[in-house]
């Protein structure tokens, strides 16, 4: 790859939400949208290799991409005044109505078309770039997608990824990557799922859609379902990104920063919790020196705008922010003897009030026996042994036979590690738990499982 084309893609990297949001507004339409940025992409790649990188790259992508937005919309205005004017000229005399939008059907579209639809090309200004990026978030989060399709569609129109660094990043091909992009573009269409921002109310109810996609991207990075690696950082950096983006979009909300402080909180141990070969290592035996402290600088400091923004509108702290506290007290914590799990498990008690799941009680559980012993923490668990969620989960393995373990129970703690490892989603997960397994058997003390601690709560 030419230093031209590495720098096409940089710009596309960055250029390119901002792009097809500005687009989708001008052309209702977010994969049509995305198909015209893409030509001024090509454009790029076809023409900066002999003309030289522009003094103002993305100008040029937008410069370009509006010309054939414009176009596009002369071309579908002609055609459709040229039907409005032939189903007028074949309808009885007086059957016209003057003004609004007319149907007609297009020969070989198989419906009808909405007349006007389509703005005059006069009509295409330039709105305020946060709402167009904010519009095409929320479209890309919309809740009539699946789970699956929400995260791809995001990672593709606001992240800026291509197909196949989606598919790489979820370990999946290719072709279902663009299977979902695709179908996620259809589902809209066919919804008529406006491209604007929602009145206040809506939009609060909104967000914790769009927070969720962000908070599985960031999960899937900092604690892999699948494959052989154990951290995907460029994943999770992807996903901090995204949620530095919302938070400039959404200033007001405690939620979003909320989101962000989590992320940079946990993203800050990343040098030190993976050894030299890639496996895992325990919070409790992380060097501490190899923390990010700038990003956990940023992290406490968008805590506490979440904080301060919580407070001032009135509101509780919500599920994101109270992670975050909780990390916060990892962050500030010098030593591993030094962690406050008495504040932990009171923040966990908010936690499982406000978004009550297995793997909350799960976390509480590892707290609760910090702060309380391991015999308070089984009581814990065991409320949420039958929980089916749990039946294919190996962390509830791990923490059961970490208790197990720190009581002496040491052939039960081997028996029910051993189980947890055959669930485990990545292979080197899977011989941390086989080696802890295989010290409970010899009645050797291993590290406490969760040192590396479960959360943050996988939202799934």
């Amino acid at each position: 790859m030419t230093d031209v084309s590495r720098t096409v893609e940089a710009v596309w990297r960055i250029e390119s939400p901002r792009l097809v949001a500005g687009l989708a507004r001008t052309l209702r339409d977010v994969g049509l949208a995305e198909e015209v940025a893409q030509e001024a992409f090509v454009a790029a790649l076809e023409q900066w290799p002999e003309q030289g990188v522009p003094d103002n790259p993305g100008a040029w992508l937008t410069t370009v991409a509006r010309r054939r937005a414009v176009d596009l919309v002369r071309r579908e205005r002609t055609r459709d005044e040229k039907y409005a004017r032939l189903a007028a000229d074949l309808a009885a005399p007086g059957a016209r109505s003057g003004g609004g939008t007319t149907a007609v059907a297009h020969p070989g579209d198989g419906g009808a078309v909405l007349v006007g639809s389509v703005p005059a090309p006069d009509a295409i200004v330039e709105d305020p770039v946060g709402d167009d990026l904010l519009a095409l978030v929320l479209v890309a989060c919309h809740p009539v997608l699946p789970r699956d399709s929400r995260v791809a569609l995001t990672l593709r129109l606001v992240g800026g990824l291509t197909t196949d660094e989606i598919a790489r990043a979820f370990l999946v091909p290719s072709a279902t990557v663009g299977q979902r992009v695709s179908r996620a573009k259809r589902t809209l269409a066919e919804a008529n799922v406006p491209f604007d921002v929602p009145q206040a109310d809506e939009l609060a109810a909104r967000v914790p859609a769009v927070l969720e996609v962000v908070y599985l991207v960031f999960t899937e990075g900092y604690a892999a379902t699948s494959g052989d690696a154990w951290v995907r950082r460029e994943l999770a950096d992807d996903a901090m990104r995204l949620g530095r983006v919302l938070a400039g979009l959404l200033p007001g909300e405690p939620e979003v920063h909320g989101l962000v402080a989590l992320m940079e909180l946990q993203a800050s141990r990343f040098a030190a919790r993976t050894g030299p070969d890639g496996e895992p290592v325990l919070l409790q035996d992380q060097d501490r020196a190899r923390w990010d402290r700038l990003l956990v600088r940023h992290g406490l400091a968008a805590l506490d705008r979440a904080l301060a923004l919580g407070t001032r509108a009135g509101k509780p702290l919500g599920p994101y922010s109270l992670q975050a506290a909780i990390a916060a007290c990892h962050a500030r914590a010098t030593a591993w003897a030094d962690t406050d799990w008495e504040a932990i498990v009171a923040l966990y008690d908010a936690l499982a009030s406000v978004a009550p799941s297995p793997v909350v009680e799960l976390n509480r559980a590892v707290a609760v026996g910090y702060a309380d012993g391991p015999d308070a923490a089984l009581v814990v668990l065991d409320a949420v042994a039958d929980d089916p969620r749990l039946a294919r989960h190996h962390l509830y393995g791990a923490v059961r036979g970490d208790l197990l373990t720190r009581l002496g129970r040491h052939a039960e703690a081997a028996d029910v590690l051993e189980r947890a490892a055959a669930l485990a989603p990545t292979r080197h997960e899977r011989q941390l738990l086989l080696e802890r397994a295989a010290a409970a058997s010899s009645s050797a003390d291993p590290h406490p499982a969760h040192g590396r601690e479960v959360e943050p709560p996988d939202p799934r």
